[in-house]
């Protein structure tokens, strides 16, 4: 068969169980794919395609032997290149560890990998994953597969651009700024930032940590929801991981009733009316779905400060020794960050915890009187590749690498399950992604609205015109 690597994760796994395709095909359908198309857009860094086919060879004999198989059996991917991945090198986009190979692999790769999915390789990030725009000194740039001359977005922008044409048909992610989130709006694909505790994280420095969490990438929504049914669930060595499975039930539901929250700006935020023009119909969709839709938005006035405040003391925490024994294998803006920490006061951290605790609770407040909150997941569309970032937005002046990020790391002060869906393309056919949030925990309630959403405006569908 031809065209397998077009196919969405859900059909590819029934063909496979069902012994319709092997995993050999499926695997090498993928590799043609990524010889064809990756060298413009430089999404897979690290490539492995002799084990990728030994392990489908593999996984074939399995099968045919009557073994039990996971869900994801004989599924491609490639992991994210901040998520250790054992044997295979994972640079974290730093020339610091352009060489390291790592002897155990993170959590959510390892569950992955259980359920039956065949490694290709790594995806490309930024350095440390940080910023939303994927370039480093050890790759270069990502691509973005609608616009070569745009950004994939980022950190997970390569997952996010691989996803998008085609080289695989799931892809793992990791959200703090908008990591997960940013990327799926600029390349036309779905990212969902779980509930902190949803995907445990293993190993971390800052186990007690709600700000940063990993998650699934796809090209639907269904496929997001079978991949978080993979990754999700409890672990003892994660201090906050929630005790129940995610199980990927079925996502139909009648949103009738909804009580839906617009909020175009979040508070009074920047926004390129480009992205504007492209959600404003998304209020009619929802309307038409039975939803009631009023514009409302939960009071964000502290998340800035909190967010900073928490990012900056947490990467001098990670980084700090490395920059003062390498202090020009950074790029200067990581760097700012990381000083930006060592400016952190005792009391500082005290304020933004207690402003931290302000804004859960309003977030509470908010969701009892509305089921969903709709917003742009970014404030901008895919910019040009060669800018690291935007400097400035509908005329208001972007001082720093992180400003233009704030509709999506606002958000993630909510602690709310938050996913981006495509909801259309720019008149210059450039993708933009509505941001879909509800409250904590309520994970299978994103998912549901999201999938409504996406059934009723499937531009998801629209594939980048990559030869």
């Amino acid at each position: 068969m031809t065209g397998l690597w077009q196919l969405d994760a859900r059909s590819l796994a029934g063909l496979l169980q069902g012994r319709q395709v092997s995993a050999r095909e499926v695997v090498q359908s993928h590799l043609d794919r990524i010889a064809a198309v990756n060298p413009r857009i430089n999404a897979i860094v690290t490539l492995d395609a002799a084990g990728a086919l030994a392990a489908a060879r593999e996984a074939d004999e399995r099968l045919a032997s009557g073994a039990a198989v996971g869900p994801l059996h004989g599924l491609p991917i490639a992991f994210k290149d901040t998520h250790e991945t054992l044997g295979m090198r994972t640079t974290y986009g730093s020339p610091l560890f352009a060489d390291h190979v790592p002897g155990y692999s993170a959590l959510c790769v390892d569950r992955i990998l259980h359920a039956g999915a065949i490694r290709l390789g790594k995806t490309n990030v930024p350095e440390f994953g940080a910023g939303s725009h994927t370039f480093n000194p050890v790759f270069g740039p990502t691509r973005n597969p609608y616009d070569l001359s745009r950004s994939a977005g980022g950190s997970s922008g390569g997952a996010a651009a691989a996803l998008a044409a085609g080289l695989q048909p799931l892809a793992d992610g990791g959200d703090m700024g908008g990591s997960l989130r940013n990327p799926a709006s600029f390349c036309n694909v779905v990212g969902f930032r779980p509930t902190p505790g949803r995907v445990p994280s293993w190993p971390t420095e800052l186990p007690w940590d709600t700000l940063t969490t990993d998650g699934p990438m796809a090209r639907t929504v269904d496929d997001a929801a079978l991949l978080l049914s993979v990754m999700a669930g409890p672990d003892p060595r994660s201090p906050i991981a929630l005790d129940a499975p995610f199980v990927a039930t079925s996502l139909e539901r009648d949103l009738a009733g909804l009580r839906v929250a617009w909020s175009p700006t979040l508070g009074g935020l920047p926004v390129d009316p480009a992205v504007l023009d492209v959600l404003a119909p998304a209020v009619a969709v929802f309307e038409s779905l039975g939803c009631s839709v009023v514009e409302a938005t939960p009071d964000l006035s502290e998340a800035e400060f909190v967010f900073r405040t928490l990012r900056a003391h947490q990467f001098d925490l990670a980084f700090g020794a490395d920059l003062d024994a390498h202090p020009s294998s950074f790029k200067a803006t990581l760097a700012w960050n990381i000083r930006e920490g060592r400016r952190v006061t005792r009391e500082d951290l005290g304020r933004a915890g207690a402003a931290w605790s302000r804004i859960w609770r309003a977030g509470l407040d908010f969701f009892d009187r509305f089921d969903v909150l709709v917003a742009p997941v970014s404030q901008v569309p895919p910019f040009p590749v060669e800018w690291e970032y935007p400097q400035e937005i509908a005329g208001v002046p972007q001082e720093s690498y992180l400003d233009w990020m704030r509709s999506a790391y606002h958000v993630t002060v909510l602690g709310a399950p938050a996913l981006s869906v495509p909801a259309g393309f720019t008149p210059d056919g450039l993708p933009v992604g509505l941001q879909i949030v509800t409250r904590p925990r309520s994970d299978l309630l994103t998912l549901q609205v999201a999938k409504a959403f996406e059934t009723a405006r499937p531009v998801g569908r629209v594939a980048p015109e990559l030869a």
